[in-house]
C-alpha cells in the first residue's frame, strides 16, 4: 500500500510539473514585443491621385472561419479557401481605397497558417499597417475536444490602403480586472490602432478598434479611452474612428449611444428608425460595426453594410465614401 501512495504522488507531480511547464510554454510569446506594430509599404508610388471621392470600408473578418468562429466545430481547410476566396472576389468588385480589419490572422494553425492581411492586400493595397494583439504559442480553447484548440495565433488589426500610410500606433486598452490569471494568460489585448492616411496632400486620422466582447465594465471603459483618443485627433484632423465595438446600436445603455449624440460626428450607413444589422452572418440581428467620422472636414457621400460579403465571417463590413471638405 505504502508503494502505491508513493507511486501515486509521484505520478501526481510529474503531472503537476508538466501542467506547469506547458502553461508557461504555451502562454509565451511567438514574437518580438518590436514586431508589435508594423508598417509595411510594398512600393512607396501612389497610382491613385487626385480623386474627389474615397471609400473605406470597416471589416471584422473573424480569421475567415464563418459561422464556425469560437465554435467546437470542423473547420476544414477548405473552408477558409472557400472564405478567402469570397472576399478576394468582393474586395475586388468593390474596389475601396482603405480597409480596416479586425481579427485577422497572420500566422496562426486556426487558419492553416496563412497570412490573409498579405494575400488580400496583394490585390492592390501598397501600404499595409499591422498591429499584433494576441500571440501565443498555443491557444487550448475551445476547450474541448482538444483537436479544435486553436493552437499557434499570431493575429490582430490591419489596415491596407492604397494612399501613404504613416505614424502608425499601437494603443492597448483596459484588460478585464476581475479575469482569473489562467484566462488573462492566454487572452487577447483589445487595442486601438492609430494611423495617418495622406489623401490628395491631407492627412487624415483612421482609428482602428476591436472592443471587448464578454465584459460590459471593461467594454465601457474601453470605450471612454477611444473617446478621448477620437476627440483628441479630431481637433487637428480629419478624423475616422471604425471597428467591432461590441456596442449595440439598439440598446439605449450602451456606451456606444454617446457618439450617436455628438452633433459634429457623422455614422456611416446608419438610419436609426432603419438600423441595418452587421451581426451575425447567418441571421444578422445586431448593429455592432460602426464608421464614425467628423463632419466638418469630412463630406459623407453615402454608405452601405456589405451585405454580399456572405458569411466570410461572422460580421458583415460596412463602407463608407467621402469627401474632404
Amino acid at each position: 500500500m505504502k508503494r502505491f501512495i508513493n507511486y501515486f504522488f509521484r505520478i501526481v507531480i510529474v503531472l503537476i510539473v508538466a501542467f506547469v511547464v506547458f502553461f508557461f510554454w504555451a502562454s509565451s510569446s511567438t514574437l518580438d514585443e518590436n514586431d508589435y506594430v508594423k508598417l509595411i509599404i510594398v512600393d512607396d508610388f501612389e497610382t491613385k491621385k487626385n480623386d474627389s471621392v474615397f471609400s473605406i470600408v470597416t471589416y471584422n473578418i473573424g480569421y475567415l472561419s464563418g459561422m464556425t468562429n469560437n465554435r467546437a466545430l470542423e473547420k476544414p481547410k477548405s473552408l477558409f479557401d472557400a472564405n478567402l476566396h469570397h472576399v478576394q472576389s468582393e474586395v475586388t468588385l468593390e474596389n475601396p481605397d482603405i480597409i480596416a480589419f479586425q481579427e485577422i490572422d497572420y500566422n496562426a494553425s486556426r487558419s492553416y497558417f496563412v497570412n490573409q492581411e498579405e494575400v488580400i492586400a496583394n490585390l492592390g493595397f501598397k501600404y499595409r499597417a499591422r498591429t499584433i494583439n494576441w500571440d501565443e504559442r498555443y491557444i487550448p480553447f475551445p476547450y474541448w475536444p482538444p483537436k479544435m484548440h486553436f493552437g499557434k495565433v499570431v493575429s490582430g488589426q490591419s489596415i491596407i490602403s492604397k494612399y501613404r500610410l504613416k505614424d502608425q500606433e499601437r494603443i492597448v486598452l483596459q484588460r478585464v480586472a476581475d479575469s482569473p490569471f489562467y484566462r488573462d494568460s492566454f487572452y487577447l489585448e483589445r487595442l486601438a490602432q492609430v494611423v495617418k492616411i495622406e489623401l490628395n496632400g491631407k492627412e487624415v486620422v483612421v482609428i482602428n478598434v476591436h472592443l471587448e466582447a464578454f465584459d460590459k465594465p471593461t467594454r465601457v471603459k474601453q470605450f471612454e479611452k477611444v473617446l478621448a483618443i477620437f476627440n483628441k485627433y479630431s481637433k487637428d484632423y480629419p478624423t475616422i474612428l471604425l471597428g467591432d465595438f461590441n456596442s449595440r446600436a439598439r440598446d439605449k445603455n450602451a456606451a456606444i449611444q454617446q457618439l450617436f449624440q455628438m452633433n459634429n460626428v457623422g455614422n456611416a450607413a446608419f438610419i436609426k428608425s432603419n438600423i441595418e444589422n452587421t451581426f451575425d452572418t447567418k441571421n444578422p440581428i445586431e448593429r455592432i460595426d460602426y464608421i464614425f467620422y467628423t463632419k466638418n472636414p469630412i463630406e459623407y457621400v453615402s454608405g452601405r453594410v456589405l451585405k454580399d460579403f456572405g458569411q466570410a465571417s461572422d460580421h458583415l463590413p460596412v463602407l463608407m465614401n467621402f469627401r474632404l471638405k
